[in-house]
């Protein structure tokens, strides 16, 4: 017995000086004077407007950050600030085959974003974020538009995260 404990002993002493940190929130490491977050609303500046897409994109950013760290929500202003609008919602012909007509469209959404801390103000910034996907010209965009804008917010919304977070 006493051997016993003469060879575990070191070894729980020896795992005592290492710390080993796994974190389920994809490797983010916030600050911990940072409690809370605040989203405002990012209205549609783009020359084509659908009325639903700046609510939608509110809330995602929102559910997103939510889910992802351990920070609250807060009306307001919290210890940080998102903010911004949409400045890109279009659709542009691509590929071109003969005669004039297209053979896929791309439909784009772009974002300037505003990300403030209140507690240490010189990691504020702004940044501008596009992201697209392209449709076959058979398809209208009435019927493919819910969907891709759906994936295009999803890959907005994590780069925003990533720009904030995991940039820190």
């Amino acid at each position: 017995m006493k051997i016993a404990f003469v060879l575990i002993l070191p070894v729980f002493i020896a795992a005592g000086c290492f710390s080993l940190r796994y974190d389920f929130k994809g490797g983010v490491s916030i600050r911990p004077e940072i409690k809370t977050f605040s989203v405002q609303y990012f209205d549609n500046r783009a020359s084509l407007v659908e009325p639903s897409f700046s609510q939608r994109f509110t809330d995602a950013l929102r559910e997103y950050i939510e889910k992802n760290t351990n920070l609250r929500y807060v009306n307001g202003l919290g210890d940080v600030d998102f903010s911004g609008h949409i400045s890109t919602y279009q659709i542009t012909s691509q590929a071109v085959v003969s005669g004039e007509s297209s053979a896929m469209v791309r439909f784009t959404i772009g974002v300037k974003f505003s990300f403030m801390d209140t507690k240490l103000p010189e990691e504020d910034f702004d940044k501008t974020l596009s992201a697209f996907r392209e449709f076959a010209s058979t398809q209208s965009f009435s019927s493919v538009e819910q969907s891709l804008s759906g994936e295009i917010i999803d890959e907005l919304i994590e780069q925003i995260y990533i720009a904030a977070f995991v940039n820190w």
